[in-house]
């Protein structure tokens, strides 16, 4: 069994092996991106590093629940949401508990 380890600095994800470790847990990857009130702004190299991950493991995603109020994003995803991997829903910030959710169920 895989758990997260919690605690780490934003740039790191860990994960801890338990008992018995199976390809079962190397299975599909969701994903709960929120999006703060301060974002107005996304560069060109971010959207790029964004891409370059979802392409990395593209029939590993299952769910993503982006969370955000900017107008741009929301259209952004909506239209282009047949192409992203795995299902894509997005959520305004007051839905926080929403997405978590319906990330995790």
């Amino acid at each position: 069994m895989l758990t997260a380890i919690r605690d780490l600095p934003a740039t790191i994800v860990g994960v801890e092996a338990h008992e018995k470790v199976t390809a079962d847990d190397y299975g599909k990857i969701r994903l709960l991106y929120v999006l703060g009130p301060e974002f107005p702004e996304f560069t060109a190299g971010a959207a790029w590093e964004d891409t370059k991950l979802g392409l990395g493991r593209l029939r590993h995603w299952e769910r993503i629940a982006v969370v955000g109020d900017a107008d741009w994003l929301r259209r952004a995803i909506h239209a282009l949401s047949w192409a992203m991997p795995g299902e894509v829903r997005v959520f305004a910030s007051n839905e926080i508990d929403d997405a978590r959710a319906w990330v995790t169920s």
